[in-house]
């Protein structure tokens, strides 16, 4: 059983009597049904699972579910020995968004409150914006992400006294011992290859097989993209999902990072409104992350975000790893002197960020240059700038220095993240291992924990 901290709030609700439905968002294949399963099998004796997509495509039982009475009789068609009373049947409604009805119907079924509830959603994203009349005060959503690197960490046997040991240095500006910071590095570049998704991370365990968990994560890839290329189909559009989503690595390749959209239709002309469609698709069913620009950065980053400079990422570094190096675990491990890693580098950062709560900008000034990521600094209502560093030159930044260099925005810290163990402050900039990002956390109260 892979951890996943999603468990927790996941048995959290499942013991309350919450009026809302929590419904798990996320991409394909990252373990959403998987944990749900885990927790809800654990906690309910009778407990009920029906995956939505499956009913579409056969026998379609609950297509005409379109009031509470409809949902029970077909309920009872798959289960009917298992609906008993509230406190012990859990109903888990699996790839809930397959029904557009079904995501109406849920505030009623909620309220008579025969059974408990859980549900899941892929493309979920995507579903919300095409229905409606969805009654979102009666809907909880939680986005799941690929297994972060302390999930990685705890599949990997590295236990949590050995986690909160070094959450403890992180918080009090300490460097890991040598022989720790050894491990850590070493499993961090593992899972640069390995990636989050749980297939790929139990194949990695049982076989430690390159060839292995590298078939998964091509399968993934292949899968997202047919998704893309069913949901054109589906809406009669010609839109260019699929094709933006094969250009994400190639694009990260390039010295800006940033999508160029003259090249997606090789049209001049176009520019980012043409193609909103497609990024909303992307980052909706959470496959790619956005991290959009901001030239002259206040607090909240948000009210300044532009969307014509547009970055995206894959959901999982290790399908970007796969696609760059595929069998070659050397261009990773061995930090070979011809690889540039800066794009693995900062997509795992990107991956990390985001899954710790985190809106993702990045600072692009034409004067002053390029910072990879900007994140909000409630404490002191002003921006962190953060720049990634893959390789041995980590004190070259003359665009952050630049950035800090600006008086009028008020920067009162900076991080360097990069492979160098020594953790110490120079010049206003705090230059951490990059391990360390795992405990950047951004919770639901807005606090950021980091370095003081």
């Amino acid at each position: 059983m892979l951890y996943r901290k999603i468990g927790k709030r996941i048995e959290d609700y499942l013991s309350s009597s919450s009026e809302r439905l929590l419904v798990i968002d996320g991409a394909r294949q990252i373990g959403k049904s998987y944990i749900v399963r885990w927790v809800g099998q654990r906690m309910f004796p009778n407990y009920i699972e029906i995956n939505m997509e499956e009913d579409k495509m056969g026998e379609r039982i609950f297509a005409e579910a379109t009031t509470t009475k409809d949902f029970y009789l077909a309920l009872s068609i798959v289960a009917g020995n298992k609906m008993k009373d509230k406190a012990s049947t859990l109903v888990f409604i699996d790839e809930i968004q397959a029904y557009d009805h079904l995501l109406t119907l849920v505030k009623f079924l909620m309220k008579e409150g025969r059974f408990t509830y859980i549900a899941s959603g892929s493309q979920l994203g995507v579903a919300l914006k095409n229905t409606q009349s969805v009654p979102m005060g009666s809907l909880r959503i939680e986005h799941m992400y690929p297994m972060d690197f302390e999930e990685f960490l705890y599949a990997n046997g590295v236990g949590g006294d050995v986690l909160e040991a070094m959450r403890e240095n992180f918080r009090n500006s300490r460097a890991l011992p040598e022989a720790l910071h050894a491990k850590m590095l070493d499993l961090f570049k593992k899972y640069l290859l390995v990636g989050g998704l749980p297939q790929a991370v139990n194949k990695y365990l049982e076989s430690r097989n390159v060839v292995e968990f590298r078939k998964i994560q091509e399968e993934v890839h292949s899968l997202y993209a047919i998704d893309a290329s069913k949901y054109e189909e589906e809406h009669g559009r010609r839109l260019k999902i699929r094709r933006i989503f094969e250009m994400i690595p190639s694009t990260l390749e390039n010295k800006k990072k940033r999508l160029v959209m003259r090249n997606i239709e090789d049209k001049k002309w176009k520019r980012a409104d043409d193609y909103q469609d497609e990024f909303d698709y992307l980052i909706a069913a959470g496959v790619a992350l956005e991290v959009k620009a901001i030239s002259k950065p206040s607090y909240p980053l948000i009210e300044n975000s532009g969307k014509n400079l547009l970055k995206l990422y894959l959901n999982d570094v290790g399908l970007l790893s796969g696609i760059y190096y595929r069998h070659n675990i050397k261009a990773v491990m061995s930090d070979e002197n011809s690889v540039n890693l800066g794009s693995v580098y900062e997509t795992v950062v990107a991956q990390e960020l985001r899954a710790h709560g985190y809106n993702l900008y990045y600072y692009d000034n034409k004067k002053n240059g390029e910072v990879d990521y900007l994140i909000d600094d409630p404490d002191n209502l002003s921006n962190i700038p953060i720049e990634v560093k893959s390789g041995k030159d980590y004190t070259v930044h003359s665009a952050l220095s630049r950035f800090l260099s600006t008086e009028e925005y008020h920067i009162k810290r900076a991080y360097v993240l990069s492979n160098e163990r020594e953790v110490y402050v120079r010049r206003g900039i705090t230059y951490l291992p990059v391990y360390y990002v795992m405990f950047f956390t951004n919770g639901a109260d807005g606090a950021t924990i980091l370095l003081d």
